[in-house]
């Protein structure tokens, strides 16, 4: 379970969050620089927030009530960037192992490479470089490094839409099946309210800051 109850203060306007999820996914659509990024960003631990608190799997990593902000090291949250950043001189192998952190995990068992790959269905670009591969694939690998730190949450940061249609349609359905897969929370943010739709459990519309909507969606048929 996260739970997200916070403000920030931005330039033009005040972000007031309160959103709790299970393990599914949220969309939050709204138009640019409705503070969609800056949310994602305080959950990360890349920004903080003014004042409230954040907690994930029962753990508080902010809270200002309590003098509390892990590092975003310490939060076990993938991170897909709109972009991607993978590095260049790094094969796709090593970009997808650079995000394995090397701390000890809770659990006995760790995530092998191998097993991402597969479930990704990229085994057979790990030699390739960034360079050498379609923004599909590339999506793929943003996505494989993200899940290497075997993550309690996923955030997802309009990751397809620099894709064309069919290649987005695609991996609308390949980011259904990991996440039916995982059984972890993703928050996937989109201009794109079909992709929402077709994405998300729960929809939230943010603007200037504030909750304009949310959306309950019935369980779909993945």
């Amino acid at each position: 379970m996260i739970n997200m109850h916070f403000e920030k203060k931005l330039p033009s306007f005040e972000l007031n969050i309160n959103i709790s999820l299970s393990n599914h996914i949220l969309a939050i659509v709204g138009p640019s620089g409705a503070g969609k990024t800056t949310l994602l960003q305080c959950v990360a631990g890349l920004q903080n927030p003014t004042c409230g608190e954040i907690t994930i799997g029962g753990k508080v990593v902010f809270s200002s009530a309590q003098q509390i902000n892990l590092p975003a090291r310490q939060r076990r949250i993938g991170y897909v960037f709109q972009n991607y950043d993978l590095f260049p001189h790094m094969t796709v192998e090593r970009n997808i192992l650079y995000g394995k952190q090397k701390k000890e995990r809770s659990s006995n068992r760790s995530l092998a490479v191998g097993e991402v790959l597969e479930i990704l269905k990229i085994e057979h670009l790990k030699a390739r470089y960034p360079t050498e591969i379609s923004g599909g694939e590339k999506q793929r690998v943003a996505l494989a490094r993200a899940l290497m730190i075997e993550p309690e949450l996923l955030l997802l940061d309009e990751p397809l839409s620099a894709l064309d249609q069919d290649t987005r349609s695609e991996l609308q359905q390949e980011l259904l099946k990991v996440q039916d897969q995982w059984q972890i929370p993703f928050i996937l943010v989109t201009h794109d309210i079909r992709e929402a739709e077709i994405l998300g459990n729960q929809i939230i519309k943010i603007d200037q800051g504030k909750q304009k909507a949310i959306l309950k969606l019935s369980e779909k048929v993945r």
